[in-house]
């Protein structure tokens, strides 16, 4: 079943500026959900955001993001906005 008035953009980063970006994306706040694939186009980490979501409940998700920027070179970022 396809989500109503949703659009999803993709932006293509480089494993350092992969922290700060997705940091971006979340204090621009609509997005109701954020991938992460590496240059291949694999799907390294889904994540959920709602409203309300904030401090230390996203602080798991952005140590998880930025382990992953320690590991890729090139990822692109997929989000999805209400």
């Amino acid at each position: 079943m396809a989500k109503k008035n949703t659009k999803s953009e993709t932006y293509k980063v480089k494993g350092e500026d992969l922290l700060k970006k997705v940091k971006d994306l979340i204090h621009e706040g609509n997005i109701r959900s954020i991938t992460i694939k590496n240059k291949e186009g694999q799907t390294l980490v889904q994540f959920p955001l709602t409203i309300g979501v904030v401090g230390t409940l996203i602080a798991p998700v952005l140590a998880a993001v930025g382990a992953i920027a320690a590991l890729v070179t090139e990822c692109s970022i997929t989000i999805e906005r209400k």
